[in-house]
């Protein structure tokens, strides 16, 4: 069953409804985040959604948090063996038209002071950095090696930051320079190491499983030490670009595991950006299977 928007009755306060997630507040300290099935691409939400899209990347971050949990603290509530997520939400959730809506796609959350920055994180020059570097030599405002070719590799990693946009906005490309004016240069530092640290990690395991992360974007809080804390979804196909290792090739874009074959069929249908879009059964069916083929390629295990 394909989920595109929670009903839970008010038995739990809604915070806000994103592109895919809906929060919730269980207590003062604690959030619910809930991963639809919606899908976006260029800014616009689809009328239909992707079957088990909020599922794959519930599942995906579960298990980044896990694979990084000796690198930096994470938001996720800790939950026993032998309880579930139910034990920690109202009864009334445990019905079954509440459970269908929750189970398998949910993250029972710690809520810590967020972070106001998109921390990208790339390591191969693709996308809106390619642009800059055509145009200008540049990446968000810094000059970069001459002669890089499109999907090239870097030379090492770098922090490109955003604005963290409020709902409907645009994130905007900005300097390492603006970012500390944003949040002090000190903390800027730390999560420049850190965010790179994790993701020179990550991109290396991901190799060895056949995908290349040409980029990603990060989030982060500060827990009650000032110390960074891990925070929303971490490297789905949603927040970062995958490319397949045995067809990626210098000096041309490559194809991604996400919303490739939604965007391309938006764009050639001239519906880029317009609002009331349906997908056809096709675009639904193959890009629902690049999202389970990268969860299977990245975790090693079978989506069922």
């Amino acid at each position: 069953m394909s989920l595109v928007k929670t009903e839970l009755d008010g038995i739990l306060p809604l915070i806000s409804r994103g592109k895919v997630r809906d929060i919730y507040r269980v207590d003062e300290q604690t959030l619910l985040f809930i991963a639809t099935d919606r899908i976006s691409a260029y800014d616009v939400i689809m009328n239909n959604s992707i079957p088990d899209k909020g599922k794959l990347l519930t599942k995906l971050s579960q298990f980044w948090f896990e694979f990084l949990r000796n690198d930096i603290k994470n938001h996720l509530v800790e939950i026993p063996v032998g309880k579930t997520i139910f034990n920690y939400l109202p009864k009334e959730l445990s019905q079954d038209k509440y459970k269908n809506q929750i189970e398998g796609r949910s993250l029972l959350v710690h809520k810590y002071k967020l972070v106001p920055l998109e921390v990208i994180v790339r390591g191969y020059i693709t996308g809106s950095a390619w642009k800059e570097y055509v145009n200008k030599g540049t990446v968000h405002g810094h000059s970069m090696v001459t002669g890089l070719k499109e999907s090239q590799q870097l030379p090492e990693s770098v922090f490109t930051p955003s604005t963290k946009a409020d709902q409907g906005e645009h994130d905007e490309n900005i300097s390492v320079e603006q970012a500390q004016e944003l949040v002090g240069e000190d903390l800027c530092h730390k999560i420049d190491v850190k965010a790179r640290q994790l993701y020179d990690k990550c991109a290396e395991y991901a190799k060895s499983r056949g995908i290349i992360i040409a980029d990603t974007k990060f989030e982060f809080g500060l827990d009650s030490n000032n110390e960074l804390v891990l925070v929303d979804e971490v490297l789905t196909p949603d927040s970062s670009r995958f490319w397949n290792l045995a067809n990626y090739e210098v000096g041309k874009g490559q194809d991604s595991y996400d919303k490739q074959f939604l965007r391309n069929w938006l764009t050639s249908n001239k519906l880029a950006g317009v609002d009331n879009v349906t997908m056809p059964e096709d675009i639904v069916e193959r890009t629902r299977a690049k999202y389970i083929e990268a969860y299977e390629a990245l975790t090693g295990q079978k989506y069922l």
